[in-house]
């Protein structure tokens, strides 16, 4: 699709090391996937194998000229799987896309259908709420239900319309599932930028400290988050976008467009086109399969830790990549870690958002100096086409309302959001593995203070947010503090965010005490400069050692080492008993997902039920 050349260093021995562990790790469960894959490939195009009854109840809504290609099958026919609705920001824009790429096939005299809808929840409605209990299991959900819409056989190719946390994921595991099929992802793009995000933190916390009112707080959140498009944090959301680039399945520099540019539906419009040509019926098949491999992994595990991505992608990356035969686990991202460095500062790693990332250079410059350290497969294979040079380009309006991609800037027009590789923020990457007495755990590591990253203090057990609140507002948390929020794993609730204790922590760091996190739920991909030991496994609820501390224990956490310790081993001795959870397994929903609950894997394996 797009010619390249340029100079780079060779692949990183640790690299190369890893993926060649992870390929070896991978052996038997890969190989099992790649021989699923080519039987339905050796089948060909599932049509083929239709009785008219099937076909005329798959075409007999569509309009009169698409229903004559589809009866004839000499084209490809496209199917399109969106997580569209309009409560959701970052997917409202979403509602004109089918139109889009209907439109764009049949400009190459090929078909679309909507294949199906998946939910899609908004984690920033359901923060503190009773329905963040549903956020994570939402990821299988959504895999399942794109399960069901590609079941019916009659496509040729899709296209995945999806941005948020647990959304792309999960359309990346039905995407790998399906991976006799070419899939591309369809971004919407970020909201303009809008009040800044260091002065939405700072309103946070005087609501918290009871010097604003509500009124105050909800004027400044509605500043923030104002308009269509992704919130502009680099958040869940935002990393997403940035590993689909990474990973191959995105168009180059498709992500942080914003939804009312003109080139957002100029791109939409190209991606269709992508995944029309790609197909088993044209000269440059590219099935899922052959894009997700070890490399693919590999790249986005870097690139997330270069731009100091979200933890929740700690989980997330972990069961896609497992939907395509491939073993990953922390200890892949903390080797990967210690050799990557940190070469972009985007909220709340830095005061700029999302569109002043793009702005300085964006991925396209973060891939190029990846590139340059020899830090990135430069060989894998994408839907763009062939190495990852492609990814360092920038797409530019061509024509009438065409695009082509032009070489990137090549170099940052702001060297406060975006460094070189020579010289980054921090030489080594923003995610942290914890290991020790207390389990494994994760941090994010790129907001914190240095002189943060070792925290001892005595613990304070909680378990929920409000309790935490409660006693932050009568001043029992005044003190050098590690605060324990357990029984929040996935077995146990569903392993909601936190994210509601960000603004207290914060508080009680900046009067001056040495305060951490320690749970076995999850933060948002925003979790900032706290130092936050997340994802903590074995749970609490499974008897992990979180479960047996008490008030006053002492704990050490410590990022440099990569130490979670309980200082007094006796206390692993203790027997506990597990508290009553039945008020967080009923209510809006949260009944249906027992099954969930009961089946659901540890965090350290990427809490999936497949």
């Amino acid at each position: 699709m797009l010619g390249y050349r340029t100079m780079n260093r060779p692949l990183q021995d640790q690299i190369r090391r890893v993926t060649d562990r992870i390929r070896e790790r991978s052996r038997n469960s890969r190989a099992a996937y790649l021989a699923k894959v080519e039987r339905a490939i050796e089948q060909g195009p599932g049509r083929a194998h239709m009785t008219c009854g099937n076909l005329a109840h798959a075409f007999a809504a569509a309009p009169v000229a698409d229903k004559t290609r589809l009866a004839e099958a000499r084209t490809p026919n496209l199917g399109i799987v969106t997580a569209y609705n309009d409560m959701l920001s970052a997917h409202q824009p979403y509602e004109r896309y089918p139109d889009l790429i209907r439109e764009a096939a049949r400009e190459m005299g090929a078909t679309a259908q909507v294949a199906g809808g998946v939910p899609a929840m908004c984690d920033g409605v359901t923060q503190g709420q009773d329905g963040m209990d549903l956020s994570l299991f939402s990821r299988d959900l959504i895999a399942m239900a794109s399960g069901i819409a590609l079941s019916h056989n009659v496509y040729d190719s899709a296209v995945f319309l999806g941005v948020c946390d647990k959304i792309v994921p999960g359309l990346v595991i039905a995407a790998a599932t399906f991976g006799h099929l070419p899939a591309v992802f369809v971004p919407a793009g970020p909201m303009t930028s809008g009040l800044p995000n260091d002065e939405k933190a700072r309103v946070r916390q005087e609501f918290a400290k009871g010097l604003v009112g509500r009124e105050e707080l909800l004027k400044s959140e509605m500043a923030s988050y104002h308009g269509p498009g992704t919130c502009t944090f680099y958040g869940t959301a935002n990393s997403n976008q940035m590993l689909m680039e990474f990973m191959g399945l995105q168009l180059p520099g498709a992500s942080f467009v914003n939804p009312g540019d003109d080139m957002r539906d100029i791109l939409t419009k190209a991606a269709a086109k992508r995944a029309l040509e790609i197909t088993s019926l044209g000269n440059d098949f590219r099935p899922t399969a052959h894009i997700l491999d070890e490399r693919a992994i590999v790249n986005g595990m870097v690139g997330l830790n270069a731009t100091g991505g979200s933890t929740n992608l700690l989980i997330h990356l972990l069961a896609m990549a497992k939907a395509a035969g491939i073993l990953i686990d922390w200890e892949d991202f903390a080797d990967i870690s210690e050799i990557t460095p940190l070469l972009a500062r985007v909220y709340p790693n830095g005061l700029a958002d999302v569109n002043h990332f793009h702005a300085a250079g964006g991925l396209g410059l973060v891939v190029s100096e990846l590139l340059k350290g020899g830090l990135l497969h430069e060989d894998a294979r994408t839907i763009a086409g062939d190495g990852m040079e492609l990814y360092t380009r920038e797409p530019k309006v061509s024509g009438d309302k065409d695009v082509t991609w032009i070489a990137g800037a090549g170099i940052s027009l702001d060297d406060r959001i975006i460094s070189t590789f020579d010289k980054p923020f921090q030489d080594t990457g923003g995610l942290k593995r914890l290991a020790g007495n207390l389990g494994a755990a994760v941090m994010k590591v790129s907001a914190v203070a240095p002189e943060r990253h070792l925290i001892e203090a005595p613990v304070q057990i909680f378990t929920n947010q409000p309790d935490v609140r409660t006693a932050f507002q009568t001043g029992e948390l005044d003190r050098d503090v590690v605060v324990v929020v357990r029984y929040q794993g996935p077995k146990a609730n569903g392993m909601p965010e936190l994210h509601n204790l960000t603004p207290i922590l914060a508080v009680l760091q900046d009067r001056g005490y040495k305060v951490a996190l320690v749970t076995d739920g999850r933060m948002s991909g925003a979790s900032g400069k706290v130092p936050t030991a997340i994802h903590v496994s074995p749970e609490a609820l499974d008897g992990g050692p979180i479960a047996k501390l008490q008030n006053g224990d002492m704990v050490r956490v410590d990022a440099g080492n990569g130490k979670l310790e309980i200082l007094d081993p006796t206390v692993l001795d203790r027997s506990f008993t597990a508290p009553d959870l039945s008020d967080s397994h009923e209510g809006l929903g949260r009944e249906m997902f027992a099954t969930f609950r009961q089946s659901v894997g540890s965090a350290e394996t990427g809490a999936t039920i497949f």
